[in-house]
């Protein structure tokens, strides 16, 4: 007998939480953070409590019942006695996008991950690289400690925990060392690095690399009394479909698929890595000043258009210091120098943190270039910069540019207020704008969104249907998508779960 239980993520475009148990085993297809949720509570200056651990994720229902939590994140006033307890064998990340690691970090330390060796290193590079928040401390924690007030939690500062890791593949050493750096004088207790084949489950478990817009993407094929296959997110028009195809393939007449939905009920509507490049190369040809791209964050294969983009028009391609941190990162799995023909913006400030003080002195092609620089010959430059880094060219002092917006449209208001803002600030510095602009909607002014400057990470509504129809599983069950309800209207054999709710087979 398998029972199925979506934790989170049945009605929202993220927050993956699917708990798969035969017997007294079982495992978490992802963990992640339930952004349109914490939206509900929460925004960028009202943060929950770092110092009451899940404290206000439990009382605001933002997180699972669960007694499976870090210990050391339960302050005493929070009583989890009569919350069930699962038994958790390890769970299996698919991607390294906050939407489905970011809960990750406030299970029980013992329990380990399973994650291909490209997800694993960006774990780690992305706790480098980012303040300590609840959701980011995966790859690594600092453990919280009671204080006077034992409603009250704060940070054992002499003791750092690092979580086992499982990889879907074998790995280069360069992995391993990488995940043992440190930058502050801690005790650091190092996890384990470790093949899957070398995981004790009763399940089998098979990993395929998925085309997706993060690399190291991947869906899993579980069998047991019954087989499971869970695809993550991922997609067929990039330039690593045939990874998904293949995926497809092995998944062909699972008992239970469990699928993306994020565009189930949207125009059927895709434009390849291909397109996307020519529709930019032809506005930065016609560009005279600088050049502003803004991607979202992790999608290398976005960056790697623009690189190629760049040197097409005989520009050189500028990348933020936590850009290259992540890409260095990715260099100790593949070996490839992706920086080398780059040059890294220099912030002006103080003193660089540690993980910036290691990529500036210990790697190699790092060439850094001074805002003053960027303001002699802007035309040279083709620079990555997002919203949060606008603010930068203060020092730049551009007198005009092209601004591409290559990324997904806003999901929500405060989303939209940031394009406002954003709009503001290019608008200050003269900039052309391509991929949105500002317009007025019943008396409130909204970003409209231009089609041809980004290529979705995910399904079109077309490739569900050629997707599900070519695996021919048992049993549909969506998640990721606020629209299940297009399943069971396609699909006879769709199960529409509540969160929460389980499915026994």
């Amino acid at each position: 007998m398998t029972s199925i239980t979506i934790y989170d993520g049945t009605k929202t475009i993220g927050g993956n939480k699917i708990y798969l148990q035969e017997q007294n085993n079982g495992l978490f297809l992802d963990f992640g953070m339930n952004f349109k949720k914490y939206r509900d509570y929460f925004q960028h200056y009202l943060q929950e409590r770092y110092s009451r651990g899940i404290y206000d994720l439990i009382q605001l229902n933002l997180i699972p019942k669960l007694k499976n939590y870090r210990r050391d994140l339960i302050p005493s006033d929070l009583d989890i006695s009569s919350f069930p307890s699962l038994n958790i064998d390890a769970v299996l990340l698919s991607h390294a996008h906050m939407d489905h690691f970011g809960n990750i970090s406030l299970l029980d330390e013992k329990i380990p991950i399973v994650a291909s060796p490209t997800s694993i290193v960006l774990l780690k590079a992305i706790r480098d690289c980012s303040i300590a928040t609840l959701n980011n401390e995966v790859a690594y924690f600092t453990k919280k400690i009671r204080a006077e007030d034992d409603r009250i939690l704060k940070t054992d500062k002499n003791a750092v925990y690092c979580r086992q890791f499982f990889s879907t593949s074998d790995f280069p050493l360069t992995l391993d060392d990488f995940l043992s750096i440190r930058f502050k004088k801690k005790e650091f207790e190092k996890g384990d690095l470790c093949v899957l084949n070398d995981f004790s489950t009763p399940f089998k478990i098979k990993a395929f690399e998925v085309d997706h817009s993060i690399y190291g993407a991947t869906a899993y094929i579980i069998s047991g009394e019954n087989t499971v296959a869970y695809s993550g997110d991922f997609r067929l028009h990039g330039k690593k479909s045939e990874l998904s195809n293949n995926f497809i393939k092995s998944a062909k007449s699972a008992s239970v698929l469990i699928i993306e939905g994020t565009r189930a009920t949207k125009k059927d509507f895709n434009e390849p890595e291909e397109i996307i490049y020519q529709n930019c190369l032809k506005l930065v040809e016609m560009s005279k000043d600088l050049v502003i791209a803004d991607f979202t964050a992790r999608n290398f294969e976005r960056l790697e258009t623009f690189q190629e983009i760049a040197q097409k028009v005989g520009r050189k391609l500028i990348i933020t210091t936590k850009d290259a941190y992540l890409l260095k990162a990715l260099e100790k799995v593949d070996g490839i120098n992706r920086t080398k023909d780059m040059l890294i913006y220099k912030m002006l400030k103080v003193r660089p943190k540690g993980w910036e003080y290691y990529l500036l002195k210990n790697e190699q092609d790092i060439n850094l270039i001074d805002p003053m620089e960027i303001s002699k010959n802007p035309e040279q430059y083709l620079l990555c910069f997002s919203f949060f880094d606008v603010k930068n060219l203060l020092d730049i002092k551009p007198l005009k540019g092209t601004y591409i917006y290559s990324s997904s449209e806003a999901f929500e208001e405060e989303s939209e207020f940031d394009f406002i803002r954003l709009n503001n600030w290019l608008k200050h510095f003269g900039f052309e704008i391509h991929g949105f602009e500002i317009v007025e909607q019943n008396g409130k002014l909204k970003p409209d969104f231009v089609r041809g400057f980004h290529a979705s990470g995910h399904l079109s509504q077309s490739e569900i249907r050629w997707a599900i129809e070519r695996i021919d599983p048992g049993i549909i069950i969506p998640v990721h998508t606020e629209n299940p309800q297009w399943f069971g209207e396609k699909f006879e054999n769709a199960v529409i779960l509540k969160d929460g709710q389980t499915l026994t087979i």
